[in-house]
């Protein structure tokens, strides 16, 4: 069974590694937000991967797809030919929803094309829904599709294009424990990923100083990494909010209400960092931090052990590894993303 793995730009590398480390299944191959990969059987564990942001059943790969309008009948030949009860059933092994009561199709590409995407969806979306003997449901008047649709999507990159079936009812990265939120809480995948590429070892101890809602920890927790979980976090509703959460996943977790300048840690114990700092852009800096700003990287430095790490999501990465050096820590990786139409990096520090 070959299946597809949407995930963030910037992180198509993790998700596969994800996908091989934690047996998942075989990874083929990646490309811009994919990653392809096949399994011997239907499998309704593979729901809980936790650095994608969706997840499909390959259906059709269609090559020479161009750039006209001409070029959308390749698509309707491709639904045409692919099985759509078959998927339908494969779906329900993998632990997807029961019978559905309508079609809908999401459609992405890259580059120029001379149609768009609501060309690509209804072209298919048609077909498919005349397959299986239900109703179409266009997305082109922009109202989401009705509860209980199949979604399918088509991705086009260069002349490749894909047409997929999502699995589970929702996309993954819609986390059944995200009750309670606050400003500025971070992507569930992408927090995954960041916990992942911190690299942590069975009793390790990973801290996040800036918590939020827990949803870093939460998800390390999730992936299995066997480490010792702290949150802190200046915001007493935050922390509310962080217990809550990891209550409904049962996460073992401690947080504390204080300042990130200011750590409540000795030096020296921490073996992992990781964290989303608030920058002063969907939260304001409190505390220290408000006038203090490099006392984070200073505190970090402060704690981290000899062989710590500290992975770190930053938006001004020049000026912030400036201060970070300056702190005593070093840059041992940075990864660039494209994160809802902002570009962060992922920076990975020691001592």
């Amino acid at each position: 069974m070959r299946l597809l793995a949407r995930t963030l730009r910037g992180l198509e590398d993790v998700a596969a590694r994800e996908i091989d480390e934690f047996g998942f299944g075989r990874v083929e191959h990646s490309r811009h937000r994919e990653v392809w990969f096949t399994t011997d059987r239907p499998d309704p564990r593979l729901s809980d991967l936790r650095t994608v942001d969706d997840l499909f059943l390959l259906a059709e790969v269609i090559e020479g797809v161009g750039h006209t309008k001409t070029d959308l009948a390749r698509l309707v030949d491709a639904a045409r030919a692919s099985d759509s009860n078959e998927l339908l059933w494969c779906r329900s092994r993998c632990g997807g929803p029961p019978p559905t009561t309508s079609v809908d199709v999401a459609a992405s590409f890259l580059g120029k094309r001379n149609y768009n995407r609501y060309d690509i969806e209804d072209a298919v979306g048609t077909e498919l829904a005349e397959a299986v003997g239900l109703p179409y449901y266009s997305r082109r008047e922009g109202s989401a599709p009705p509860e209980g649709s199949s979604s399918f999507r088509v991705t086009i990159e260069g002349t490749q294009a894909v047409l997929a079936l999502r699995i589970r009812d929702r996309p993954l990265h819609r986390r059944r424990y995200k009750q309670a939120s606050t400003p500025g809480t971070l992507h569930p995948p992408m927090a995954a990923a960041m916990a992942l590429l911190a690299g942590a070892s069975p009793g390790d101890t990973m801290l996040d100083p800036c918590c939020g809602t827990g949803t870093i920890l939460i998800e390390a927790a999730d992936l299995g990494l066997g480490t010792r979980l702290l949150g802190v976090d200046h915001d007493r509703n935050a922390l509310e909010a962080a217990t809550a959460n990891a209550a409904l996943m049962g996460t073992a977790a401690t947080w504390l209400l204080a300042d990130a300048g200011r750590l409540p840690v000795d030096s020296g114990r921490v073996d992992r960092i990781v964290s989303n700092p608030p920058w002063n852009r969907q939260v304001p800096a409190h505390g220290s931090l408000t006038a203090h700003p490099d006392r984070f990287f200073t505190e970090i430095r402060r704690i981290l052990s000899a062989t710590g790490q500290a992975v770190l999501l930053l938006h001004d990465v020049e000026e912030q590894c400036s201060v970070a050096k300056a702190s005593g820590l070093q840059v041992h990786d940075i990864r660039r993303l494209s994160l809802f139409g902002t570009h962060p990096s992922v920076v990975t520090f020691t001592r």
